[in-house]
């Protein structure tokens, strides 16, 4: 099966095209998109890998679903188009930026193109959702996808770090080999749990370090 995607992506993934359950994936969200309003932009599915080579991840952030209202999801996991209101999350994650490294954004649109050409693979667990209908695209072959992607750079990379915000990417984030990698975890910036772990856990200054620690340049959050 032909998927527009990334070619060194393309190339790790190939196993993943061939099989059944990404045939099944595909005519499902063929059909979604045919019936009705889905998100992000058909063109803008595999954007995170398209923004983000195999060969030029440093930093992986795991978010749950893309968002499900107008004008909001690019296919890069917390990000907003430009000129879009920011969600309540991404609001937060800012406020942790800017805590963390004791600087204030430069940059304050939602986009965060400029973190994924940078290296950070802005991953979504599920990478189509329904119009206002929430986890719509849940179960349906995604996370199968997604847990092949997270497997493939776990072992064919090293020094990698993975943030997983909230018990859904602790979760999926499991079988991350954490002798190779650094694996930063805390409560989902989510309004309703920001302050029960996330606030303070200082991910962006921890992700910098260990990059420099392992000769690799650091990421500007800012």
């Amino acid at each position: 099966m032909q998927v527009k995607i990334e070619s060194s992506w393309a190339d790790k993934l190939s196993g993943e095209f061939e099989q059944e359950y990404f045939a099944e994936l595909t005519n499902f969200v063929k059909k979604e998109y045919q019936e009705g309003k889905v998100y992000p932009a058909p063109r803008n599915i595999f954007r995170a890998f398209d923004l983000c080579p195999f060969d030029a991840v440093k930093v992986v952030i795991l978010g749950q679903d893309p968002y499900h209202g107008a004008g909001q999801a690019n296919g890069l996991c917390f990000a907003v188009d430009e000129g879009t209101a920011l969600p309540p999350s991404l609001q937060n994650i800012f406020k942790e930026i800017e805590s963390d490294l004791g600087k204030l954004l430069v940059h304050r649109g939602g986009d965060l193109e400029r973190w994924a050409k940078q290296g950070v693979l802005l991953l979504n667990a599920t990478l189509t959702v329904r119009a206002h209908t929430a986890g719509s695209h849940q179960g349906k072959g995604w996370e199968q996808f997604t847990d092949a992607v997270i497997r493939a750079l776990s072992e064919g990379r090293e020094n990698l770090v993975f943030i997983l915000w909230g018990n859904y990417a602790k979760a999926k984030g499991a079988h991350i080999d954490r002798s190779k990698h650094l694996v930063l975890e805390s409560a989902h910036p989510s309004p309703f749990s920001a302050a029960s772990g996330f606030f303070g856990s200082k991910p962006f200054s921890k992700t910098n370090d260990c990059l420099v620690e392992h000769g690799k340049p650091p990421i500007d959050w800012l």
